[in-house]
C-alpha cells in the first residue's frame, strides 16, 4: 500500500507531465462523473498538492480532482494515449499532446470546486502534511501534548491520518525504532527526549523515503549493504519487514507483531517498554 512518500514522488511525476500543455482531455471510468469531462479540455493544471495518501490535482479552471488510492491505487505516466499492459481497471485518464497520467483500481475519485476542497471529509479531518504543509518539529510536539493524542498507543497514532497524514505501516515501524520508542507506549508514558526524538523522526523518516525512493535506512549503511549484494528489500529498513533478523544497532533479534491489525515490527532491547 503506498504511504504519503510514494503518493507525493507520484505527484511530481504527473506534475512534470502535466503542467507544460493544456489538457487535451480528461475521461472517467464512472457514470457520475462523466459530466464534468468537458470542463477540463483546454484547461491546464497549475500544481498537484497530497495530503497523506490523498492527491489534489489543482487546474486553473477553479476545479480540483481529488483522488485517493486507498490500498490498490496506482498512478501510471505515459506518452499520450499510450497504456500499459495490466489486469488493473482504469479509473481516471489525463491527456495532453506529449503525455497521458493514468490512475487504476482507485474507486475513491471526486471532482470538486477549489473551494469545496477545505471542507471535504478527508481533508478536512486530515493532520499535516510533512511532504506538502510547512510543518516543524516543534509543531509536532506540541500536537503529541494535544489531548486528542497524548494517551493513545503510538501503534494506532501513528495510523491516525488525522494525526499525522501520510505514515503508513512501513513509516509507523521506522520512526518507532529511530525514536527509541515501544511500539504500546503512549506519548504521555514518554520521556521529553523521546518526544524530541519522535517529532524529528517522523519528519526526516519521511522526507528521506520520500527522496530517496522508500529507503529508511542509514543511507550510508544501505549503500554499503547494496554493494556486498543485499537485495533491496534486505537494506531499505532499519527494521520493517526483518522479522529474526539481528538489529543494526545491537543484533538484537527484530520481533513481529500485530498492532491495529497490521504489522508492526520493533528492537525489544533499543525499544524497551517505560515504566
Amino acid at each position: 500500500m503506498p504511504e504519503g512518500p510514494e503518493i507525493r514522488r507520484a505527484a511530481d511525476q504527473i506534475e512534470k507531465a502535466l503542467l507544460p500543455l493544456q489538457v487535451g482531455e480528461v475521461s472517467f471510468a464512472f457514470d457520475h462523473l462523466k459530466d464534468y469531462e468537458p470542463l477540463f479540455e483546454g484547461a491546464r493544471v497549475e500544481k498537484v498538492e497530497t495530503k497523506g495518501k490523498a492527491m489534489l490535482i489543482r487546474f486553473n479552471n477553479g476545479y480540483t480532482i481529488y483522488s485517493h488510492n486507498q490500498l490498490y491505487g496506482k498512478w501510471i505516466v505515459r506518452n499520450a494515449y499510450t497504456y500499459p499492459k495490466t489486469n488493473r481497471i482504469l479509473r481516471l485518464a489525463i491527456h495532453n499532446e506529449k503525455k497521458s497520467a493514468l490512475l487504476y483500481s482507485a474507486s475513491d475519485i471526486e471532482v470538486l470546486r477549489d473551494s469545496e476542497v477545505p471542507a471535504h471529509p478527508f481533508i478536512c479531518k486530515a493532520g499535516p502534511d510533512v511532504l506538502n504543509d510547512d510543518i516543524t518539529p516543534e509543531d509536532l510536539f506540541s500536537r503529541f501534548m494535544d489531548k486528542r493524542f497524548f494517551r493513545r498507543r503510538w501503534s494506532a497514532l501513528l495510523l491516525d491520518q488525522g494525526f499525522v497524514a501520510g505514515i503508513g505501516n512501513y513509516l509507523r515501524s521506522e520512526i518507532l525504532y529511530v525514536s527509541e520508542i515501544h511500539p504500546d507506549m503512549r506519548p504521555v508514558d514518554c520521556t521529553e527526549e523521546q518526544l524530541r526524538a519522535a517529532a524529528e523522526a517522523i519528519i526526516s523518516i519521511t522526507v528521506q523515503s520520500y527522496r530517496h525512493k522508500g529507503i529508511t535506512n542509514d543511507l550510508e549503511l544501505a549503500e554499503k549493504l547494496k554493494k556486498q549484494g543485499e537485495k533491496r528489500s534486505q537494506y531499505r529498513h532499519w527494521v520493517f519487514n526483518r522479522e529474526g533478523r539481528p538489529c543494526r544497532k545491537d543484533g538484537t533479534e527484530i520481533v513481529k507483531i500485530i498492532a491495529s491489525s497490521r504489522r508492526l515490527y520493533y528492537c525489544p532491547e533499543c525499544q524497551k517498554r517505560g515504566e
